[in-house]
């Protein structure tokens, strides 16, 4: 089952996607809002899955043709977004790139921020952005939505509760990252907005690609057009989505709709910690691994951060090359704020 909001009002307006993501049909008498439907998911994820079943059956003439720009993230807004960062890979990389080691518990002790959840972006919506000098950046994620997840379950419990599976854009402005972590608080101006992929599908969707708690697909993104990365989202997965919900819940329950990310996907590779898609490896799922790749093989960065007029595309397909959550695809625009 294919599930996404069409832009309305504040939380946006509930549909129920055909597979090959052509067609939508409303379902206001189920449960106006994605939220409403997670709040009551016992009772209507079995008429949300009849649904689908009529709209793939073709029994549905109200069903109209389903346009990615009129869609807002799955969820509108949330009351939590917790992003982990499930591939350490990754934060090894980050870290070096700030001049900061790596420690041990990294790599037992998952880490996890908590992100603005109140102004989401849809997977046309433009990237805002004041400045360039800031470090604009895309990672290209995955991530699940729960039900209301009990405090202290185990990973085990936690499985249970994931309801939904999509993919996300954490934007990040890295060059205002050091100087808030300095401070020993954690994100905040450096983390806006988050973006989301059109549709949000349940784990079955995915068949024999989601086990053991992860997506064993390859993520694709595209920086203006050209390959960027491809890495095996199932690879190099320190920490499991289980694993991932359970630590959020260690002390204090999460409501329906908590969205918990894996944060960016990152594969190791010939170089220890990868190769570009250019020099024949699976590439990078935000620009500061490829950054810090170049940092260690010359002496320094070569790649820019994301400027105006730059454009990401994040997608991920089946085994016959068919989108299974449709496509971010954004562009970066000046923004000029109110004075």
């Amino acid at each position: 089952m294919k599930l996404a909001s069409l832009s309305h009002g504040r939380d946006g307006m509930l549909v129920v996607v055909s597979r090959d993501l052509t067609r939508a049909v409303t379902v206001r008498d189920i449960a106006p809002t994605l939220q409403a439907a997670l709040d009551d998911w016992d009772r209507a994820a079995p008429q949300l899955r009849a649904m689908a079943e009529a709209l793939e059956s073709g029994g549905l003439p109200e069903a109209f043709a389903l346009d990615p720009a009129r869609l807002a993230a799955p969820l509108p807004r949330a009351y939590q977004w917790a992003d982990g960062s499930a591939y350490v890979n990754h934060v090894e990389l980050v870290r070096r790139a700030r001049g900061a080691e790596l420690p041990e518990s990294f790599w037992t002790d998952p880490l996890m921020y908590q992100g603005g959840s109140d102004t989401f972006l849809g997977p046309r919506a433009p990237i805002a952005l004041e400045d360039e000098a800031w470090g604009l950046d895309f990672e290209a994620e995955l991530a699940v939505i729960t039900d209301d997840v009990p405090m202290g379950v185990s990973p085990e419990g936690a499985a249970a509760h994931i309801r939904l599976l999509l993919l996300v854009n954490d934007v990040s402005l890295r060059n205002l990252i050091p100087g808030e972590l300095a401070k020993g608080f954690g994100f905040f101006q450096s983390k806006p907005s988050t973006a989301f992929s059109p549709v949000a599908v349940t784990p079955d969707e995915l068949g024999g690609a989601w086990r053991e708690g992860k997506v064993h697909l390859p993520l694709r993104s595209y920086l203006n057009g050209v390959p960027f990365g491809r890495p095996e989202a199932g690879e190099d997965m320190t920490f499991s989505f289980p694993r991932l919900v359970a630590h959020a819940a260690r002390t204090r329950p999460l409501g329906a709709g908590t969205i918990v990310g894996s944060g960016t996907v990152s594969n190791r590779q010939d170089t220890a910690h990868g190769s570009a898609i250019r020099d024949g490896g699976v590439g990078y799922s935000c620009i500061a691994e490829l950054r810090m790749i170049e940092t260690i093989n010359s002496g320094g960065p070569e790649t820019p951060f994301m400027g105006f007029g730059d454009r990401i595309r994040i997608e991920m397909v089946d085994e016959s090359g068919h989108s299974i959550f449709g496509a971010i695809d954004q562009t970066v625009t000046p923004y000029q704020p109110p004075r």
